[in-house]
């Protein structure tokens, strides 16, 4: 008779790419669908074990009626990496992804996880620092918030192809039934971050108007063992827009963090 827990995730099929050997790490990418962390995927596959999933309801991906939070992914997440007995794990997530990051980390008992890196991450309720309503802007808007440099990145959605169109549609309707009430933010996440005493490292681009970098400051404060790095010229993406000096800060945390004994 299988557990609860197997029971619940037997209609669960993740849809993961995997490349590279060495350390395990979990690649989480945000709304705007897995191509967001493809590049980043790619180079940390050279030094790592990397694993990249497409989250339940992204890019045409099965999302079972259950997993309705990002509560549920994050613990969805955890139980592949104990199903694969995967240990010394390093989650990188972007924007949403790094808000799963980080609900994953409250919630391995195990310790699984032995690093993180959150990238311009949302998922905290700060004081004085508010997340922008992303749904409430045009693609415009969307640019001018999430880009340093929004004209060269700016995509007008009348110029897309139907099927292209119909993809992001459906991404960001799976993105309202798991972040939008309450809209992209756990109320009790901030105050639980003081547990996690793994090496977390949150990068953000100076330009972000989605969530600042002072939001990500207080953010990186309430971590046990948390960090900010600001970086130049980037907004939201840094990956995308600024990736050498983004690639250089995660392959350093990826280094100094960890198992000890496992790098050895």
């Amino acid at each position: 008779m299988p557990t609860t827990a197997a029971a619940m995730y037997a209609d669960l099929s993740l849809t993961l790419s995997e490349a590279g050997a060495g350390r395990p790490v979990l690649v989480l990418h945000g709304g705007g669908g897995p191509a967001t962390v493809a590049g980043l995927a790619q180079h940390l596959s050279r030094t790592a074990h990397t694993i990249a999933p497409v989250h339940p309801g992204w890019d045409g991906a099965h999302r079972p009626a259950w997993l309705t939070g990002i509560d549920d992914l994050a613990l969805a997440y955890l139980h592949m990496l104990r199903d694969r007995g995967l240990r010394d794990v390093l989650v990188v997530g972007s924007s949403l992804g790094g808000w799963i990051a980080a609900e994953m980390a409250v919630r391995d008992s195990e310790g699984s996880i032995t690093g993180l890196v959150l990238i311009d991450a949302v998922g905290v309720q700060a004081e004085t620092e508010h997340i922008t309503d992303f749904f409430a802007l045009d693609a415009r808007g969307v640019a001018e918030h999430s880009w340093h440099d929004p004209d060269r990145y700016y995509l007008d959605p009348a110029g897309l192809p139907a099927d292209e169109l119909a993809r992001r549609q459906a991404n960001m309707a799976t993105m309202r039934i798991l972040a939008g009430d309450p809209y992209m933010h756990d109320p009790a996440l901030l105050g639980r971050l003081g547990q996690v005493q793994v090496p977390s490292l949150l990068l953000w681009g100076e330009s972000d108007r989605i969530v600042t970098p002072a939001y990500g400051a207080a953010y990186a404060d309430a971590f046990g063992d948390g960090r900010l790095e600001v970086i130049p010229k980037a907004g939201h993406l840094p990956q995308i827009e600024q990736p050498e000096a983004t690639f250089a800060l995660i392959d350093a945390h990826l280094r100094q963090s960890g198992d000890a004994s496992d790098q050895q």
